[in-house]
């Protein structure tokens, strides 16, 4: 097995990520055209982490992801469940605390995060409503969430070109510089398959999240989204 499949089995998913673990970072490099370096500075702002601030990254991979908020001095977990990923990360970065982790059922107790982040993982998830609900789960009264994922093009005729770039120029990229390209197929399908940011923002809502709000990346391409866990819970 080489990919997962829509239905998102956890083993499935992780095993694939296991595979393309090595070149993860320059092959998401090569295929967003370098545009992910500037998403990851957005979602940087965006989690605005402080010195002394204890962060969650969710999905982080090799820990590239978690660098920004070591920066800012805040103590970052970076969390994911593939072991091939979170091994590469401890070649590259050893003295970062990488812990496995479902995003399902996380490995902490309550209230322990002042910031929970996850970029381009929550579209990996099999219970998109349990992983937000266990993100807000270990999330401190007072504290956020922010999510940066692969979303729809806001603009009719770039959303058409965008969408063929996916489905006929993807893997064909994909294969010159992945050690596993099909599973970017699976990326690709679900990116499709993904809600679009309205619907993102409704699914945050739900799992009790406040102050819910959302901007546009790279035309729509990629969403950020934002929200806030009352001081009353």
């Amino acid at each position: 097995m080489t990919r997962a499949t829509l239905d998102k089995q956890p083993h499935e998913v992780a095993t694939m990520f296991d595979h393309v673990a090595a070149n993860y970072d320059l092959t998401n490099d090569v295929l967003s055209l370098f545009q992910d370096r500037r998403w990851r500075r957005e979602v940087a702002r965006a989690v605005d982490a402080r010195p002394g601030q204890r962060v969650l990254d969710l999905a982080a991979g090799t820990g590239t992801s978690s660098l920004p908020f070591v920066e800012e001095g805040a103590y970052v977990v970076p969390c994911d469940f593939s072991l091939g990923m979170l091994r590469e990360g401890k070649k590259r970065h050893p003295w970062l605390p990488l812990t496995a982790g479902d995003a399902m059922r996380l490995p902490f107790r309550d209230g322990v995060f002042d910031a929970v982040t996850i970029s381009f993982g929550l579209r990996n998830v099999q219970d998109t409503d349990e992983a937000l609900r266990e993100l807000y789960r270990v999330t401190k009264p007072g504290g956020r969430v922010v999510i940066c994922e692969f979303s729809h093009a806001t603009w009719a005729p770039f959303r058409k070109v965008y969408e063929e770039y996916l489905m006929r120029a993807l893997p064909p990229v994909a294969r010159a510089v992945s050690s596993n390209p099909d599973a970017y197929v699976y990326l690709a399908e679900s990116i499709q398959s993904w809600p679009e940011q309205r619907e993102l923002a409704a699914m945050l809502q739900k799992a009790d999240w406040s102050k819910v709000a959302w901007r546009n990346l790279s035309g729509g391409i990629v969403a950020l989204h934002r929200g806030f866990k009352s001081l009353g819970s």
